[in-house]
């Protein structure tokens, strides 16, 4: 499966999640705690990716890194934000210098 077919089939999986029951539904009941816990979750993932890294357990890394992209995913479902736009943004970045492409936001 390829890379973007895996995300979108997890964006696809915590759309349906959002609307179920907080008691059978992990996504459903960070859905209901709110974009604060959402939030705090995220951060959490970042935090634990970055210590996975300094760790340089390759296992860990992976494990703490798709935690985070799970948790960024459930964040953008909160806002209404498709996967698509954040990778059409990342595709616009493309072949772009990352010091111009920073610039450019002044």
């Amino acid at each position: 499966m390829a890379e973007r077919d895996v995300l979108k089939q997890l964006e696809e999986t915590i759309a349906k999640r959002r609307a179920a029951d907080p008691k059978s539904s992990y996504v459903a009941s960070l859905n209901a705690k709110g974009l604060d816990a959402i939030l705090k979750k995220v951060g959490e993932e970042a935090t634990e990716t970055v210590i996975a890294s300094k760790s340089g357990e390759r296992s860990a890394i992976v494990h703490e890194t798709a935690d985070l992209w799970f948790h960024c995913l459930v964040m953008l479902a909160h806002h209404g934000i498709a996967l698509d736009e954040v990778l059409s943004e990342l595709e616009r970045r493309e072949g772009r210098s990352g010091l111009d492409e920073k610039n450019s936001r002044t």
